[in-house]
């Protein structure tokens, strides 16, 4: 199951009070103070992995509490620290306050990590307060508390091309037969509930990632359909591959229907997000396998504001250079971010 983003309450350690003791060795009857201090309260730290792709675990648990330090004792003996805890979570994730909205950090490369609690510090024993006056203090620190928080995590897929277009367009289809990600495929709109990610293997050696959203609608930015609940997971593909279903095409007039339908998916984007529309682009015209060779010869011949092919998921048409010109465009866009 799939889930995009979730509630979770967290709490670091409680430091350990320090001790008050005194020595008591034979032969020195008035021995000094020799408490300890408290040991240190646990973290709570969130890690980033690629090994997880969704916060699916925090529907199952939602509390998360870490250790307080152990209390000091007698002979100068320091506490110990309460035990981290160390939450992971799929890169791509936003950690917020859920009470303010504000951002506390992104997780975006493996293993990257943020300390968003510390455990409260450990009480200081009685051997801290001793002075020339008061050789025998009879007070110690209380350890500090540690810190809770109420946080919302999302998720935002990580990929090097987002598929975007209308409901059965065909985008399942396409990313089942470039990849090993197996979507629900039918012949009905808003079949992909949920997003997808799938690694497409380049040559013998290279290889990029595609992310599949459930597709748009117009009106998708201001809450109609599924795509308000995924568009934002285009926001951090590196370019956009969009869908358009060429059988749509056969009976109506090309070049008024195409920029319509272009049109209506990149005024969504632009809704949701005006920097979508700034990254690169390419038109892919599919399902050619069911479309007569008159309506193919206008679509090479049709004039589109990005570079376009035609495929067919089904028998395989043109899905080699399809990779071909992503790969390209992926080069394309790191060598201009250098």
């Amino acid at each position: 199951m799939f889930l995009d983003r979730a509630k979770i309450y967290v709490k670091s350690g409680d430091g350990g009070n320090g001790c008050v003791s005194f020595r008591r060795e034979k032969y020195v009857p008035k021995g000094g103070p020799n408490g300890g201090d408290g040991g240190k309260g646990g973290d709570i730290i969130f890690r980033s992995t690629s090994q997880l792709s969704t916060l699916i675990d925090f529907r199952y648990k939602a509390h998360y509490r870490a250790k307080r330090g152990e209390h000091g004792q007698g002979g100068l003996k320091t506490g110990k620290n309460g035990e981290d805890i160390i939450i992971m979570l799929p890169r791509g994730s936003i950690i917020k306050d859920e009470e303010t909205g504000e951002v506390l950090a992104e997780l975006l490369e493996d293993g990257e990590e943020i300390v968003l609690l510390k455990g409260g510090m450990g009480g200081k024993g009685n051997n801290h307060f001793k002075t020339s006056t008061n050789r025998a203090p009879r007070i110690a620190q209380d350890g500090e508390k540690g810190s809770e928080k109420n946080i919302l995590i999302e998720l935002k897929l990580i990929a090097d091309v987002g598929l975007v277009g209308f409901p059965n367009a065909g985008k399942s289809t396409l990313i089942s037969k470039i990849s090993a990600a197996r979507p629900k495929i039918a012949d009905y709109p808003f079949t992909t509930i949920v997003p997808n990610l799938g690694i497409v293997r380049y040559k013998e050696y290279d290889s990029f990632v595609v992310a599949d959203i459930p597709g748009i609608i117009e009106g998708a930015s201001g809450g109609k359909g599924l795509g308000i609940q995924f568009l934002r997971h285009i926001e951090r593909t590196g370019i956009l591959l969009i869908l358009l279903d060429s059988t749509k095409l056969e009976k109506a007039k090309l070049k008024k229907e195409f920029l319509k339908d272009y049109t209506v998916l990149m005024k969504e984007l632009k809704n949701f997000e005006a920097d979508l529309t700034d990254k690169p682009r390419i038109i892919c015209f599919t399902k050619m396998d069911s479309v007569s060779e008159e309506l193919r010869k206008k679509l090479l011949k049709l004039k589109t504001p990005d570079e376009k092919i035609l495929i067919s998921s089904f028998t395989g048409e043109n899905i080699d250079e399809l990779k071909d010109l992503m790969w390209r465009k992926i080069n394309e866009l790191k060598e201009s971010a250098d």
